[in-house]
């Protein structure tokens, strides 16, 4: 019989390998724990396998506000890395990184943990302790008691809430944003932007690709379309909604490639050379000249300055 049992983790969760260098305890770990467990409650985490992901990084930056250390970054990927040294956090390297995560080397910038771990994994007993509301609420109080006793009167209302959800809320109700490029030099922030933004314009397009109509959604609506820039970020910075437009897989990346654009009547201008060969599907051009699926609110539709852009630098230079 396993001798991890609740109170084992009672014991771990208690003593956790925390910085104490700057004069104050370092939250990092603790509140890397509540972000997973909140969502394990949102049923988010149905299996113990834990990436890097949009969702845990925003969970982790909406907790650290109120839990959070004035004498410390938010930087989720030090927590990430270094809970593996209290023994009941696991890493799945991604093929190639294996040596690196287990060299001794500090791997904690997020990019470099995103490309390296393909997930991180409890001790199976602790996973399952953490599917029991009894045992998972139980834990929840011994982080909140030993590492935040004077701020856990709004942390119960707090974990209740989907951090990335109130996120792509925010957005949708401003239209969106334009940065600066001082402003995404976090990587984690920028994980949980690029998130945002894309669930807003799928959002806005009623999780149908604009093209061809297609949605398809699973149990936890995760779906095949993307939220794609018109004008491209990464020159742009442009994150309103209306330099977005919800496309699946395939007519993202031809959007991308200049395959196919818009004209400012939101019809479909696909390229006429087009060697296709579709036996069960319809043809990207027979869609010439047919109407875009448009968002139900005016202000998200595409804006046409950004289609312009895309007809002539991306479609034009095709």
């Amino acid at each position: 019989m396993s001798s991890k049992d609740l109170n084992y983790y009672v014991t771990k969760f208690t003593k956790l390998r925390v910085d104490r260098a700057h004069g104050s305890v370092a939250p990092h770990k603790p509140i890397l724990l509540l972000s997973v467990i909140e969502l394990i409650e949102q049923g988010l985490l149905s299996h113990n396998q834990i990436p890097l992901s949009a969702e845990l990084i925003a969970a982790f930056l909406k907790l650290w506000q109120p839990l959070g250390s004035n004498a410390h970054n938010a930087d989720i990927g030090m927590p990430f890395f270094h809970l593996k040294s209290d023994g009941f956090w696991h890493f799945k390297p991604n093929p190639g990184f294996e040596a690196l995560l287990f060299s001794g080397a500090r791997v904690r910038a997020v990019g470099v943990l995103r490309q390296a771990v393909e997930y991180a994994y409890l001790d199976d007993e602790l996973f399952e302790l953490l599917q029991q509301p009894v045992s998972r609420n139980s834990l929840i109080a011994v982080l909140l008691d030993n590492w935040f006793a004077d701020k856990n009167q709004q942390i119960e209302e707090i974990l209740s809430r989907n951090a990335l959800e109130d996120f792509q809320k925010e957005l949708l109700a401003t239209g969106g944003k334009v940065y600066q490029e001082a402003e995404l030099k976090d990587e984690a922030k920028v994980v949980v932007r690029d998130a945002t933004f894309r669930r807003a314009v799928i959002s806005a397009y009623n999780r149908r690709c604009a093209f061809c109509g297609l949605q398809i959604l699973d149990s936890l609506c995760q779906n095949v379309v993307d939220g794609a820039h018109i004008m491209p970020f990464s020159q742009f910075y442009d994150d309103r909604i209306d330099n977005g437009i919800s496309l699946c897989k395939n007519h993202h990346w031809a959007f991308d490639k200049g395959w196919f654009s818009i004209g400012d009547d939101f019809t479909l201008l696909v390229k006429d050379d087009l060697h296709e060969d579709a036996p069960n599907c319809r043809p990207m051009k027979q869609f010439n000249g047919d109407r875009i699926r448009l968002p139900v609110h005016t202000q998200y539709y595409p804006r046409l300055e950004a289609l312009r852009w895309h007809r002539q630098h991306v479609f034009g230079a095709a």
